[in-house]
């Protein structure tokens, strides 16, 4: 288990998570998704937000949709990093189990 050390947050460390949560959920696979990331990168955070909403089922949007909220360094802060790299890390494994479930079905032909 990872020991949690009394830190103050700075917008430098919300930004080595963000890239760390970012790098997990790689490229997009969907159109929305490059359009999610795409405003995310522009600081288009309505337009992120949007697109989370209007995909619910979708865990990349997701991961994005929380992201802008850790920028404001507010005691939920904590929360919406965890939240986002949930998310992410529901899109890795995702990824993950199509890669194997393709791999298993052309090993047994």
């Amino acid at each position: 288990m990872t020991q949690i050390m009394s830190v103050s947050m700075t917008q430098e460390g919300v930004q080595k998570a963000v890239n760390a949560i970012l790098e997990i959920l790689g490229d997009p696979m969907e159109a929305h998704q490059r359009e999610a990331l795409d405003a995310f990168r522009r600081g288009d955070y309505a337009r992120v937000r949007r697109l989370a909403t209007a995909n619910l089922g979708d865990s990349y949007c997701k991961a994005l949709g929380y992201l802008p909220g850790a920028y404001k360094l507010m005691p939920n802060t904590d929360i919406i990093l965890a939240e986002a790299a949930r998310a992410a890390a529901e899109v890795a494994k995702i990824r993950a189990l199509t890669q194997l479930g393709m791999a298993i079905a052309e090993a047994l032909g």
